[in-house]
């Protein structure tokens, strides 16, 4: 079994969003026509309460992308974004969901950022989603979604970690940070990952 993982295709992700990914809304179509090509397509949300850490207005005097030391972890402080039952956090409208089985939620521990799919970043708690894919003997993954040089990313690391044979769909991905990018995707390629 092959699933798609489409991550994070969330309205701040999105063009005029709190955390606007450049050209983010560009992939929705590709991921809406690419989703038939899968035996099983789930999807992740970011899903963050009110006051999260991991945002600048939680800490006095610190400014967005600012970089911290939070519980021990590097961690950039963003805007508020993807904030639990906001508009901001919905899946985009234009995201094809009648083939989605299932949404993992992600980052709504409010001491710790969780770019992955699969863990937090301390790799403290799991979001269940590795259980779920094997227990429909998933055994390769691709990730597509927002944004490629963090969450798409961290995803598809913890997925090579965890066994699964890992692919990211390069034309359904957008980083916030093109030359970032492109570091990480040479570390995943080296640590066997493939692109699509």
């Amino acid at each position: 079994m092959h699933a798609l993982i489409v991550v994070d295709i969330q309205y701040d992700f999105l063009p005029n969003g709190a955390l606007a990914v450049p050209m983010g809304d560009e992939i929705i179509e590709k991921i809406n026509r690419i989703q038939q090509d899968y035996d099983l397509v789930v999807a992740t949300q970011d899903w963050h309460p009110a006051g999260h850490k991991s945002f600048a207005s939680a800490h006095s005097g610190r400014k967005p992308f600012e970089v911290i030391d939070l519980g021990g972890l590097e961690q950039v402080l963003w805007p508020d974004h993807c904030v639990q039952e906001s508009g901001g956090a919905e899946l985009a409208g234009l995201l094809d969901t009648r083939r989605i089985e299932a949404i993992f939620r992600k980052g709504t521990d409010p001491d710790i950022d969780s770019y992955s799919g699969f863990f937090d970043n301390g790799k403290r708690k799991n979001t269940g989603l590795a259980g779920y894919l094997r227990d429909r003997k998933v055994t390769a993954v691709s990730v597509c979604g927002l944004a490629a040089d963090y969450c798409v990313y961290f995803t598809a690391m913890d997925a090579l970690e965890l066994g699964f044979d890992t692919y990211i769909v390069e034309e359904a991905v957008r980083p916030i940070d093109a030359s970032a990018y492109m570091d990480k995707r040479a570390t995943f390629l080296q640590r066997g990952g493939k692109l699509r």
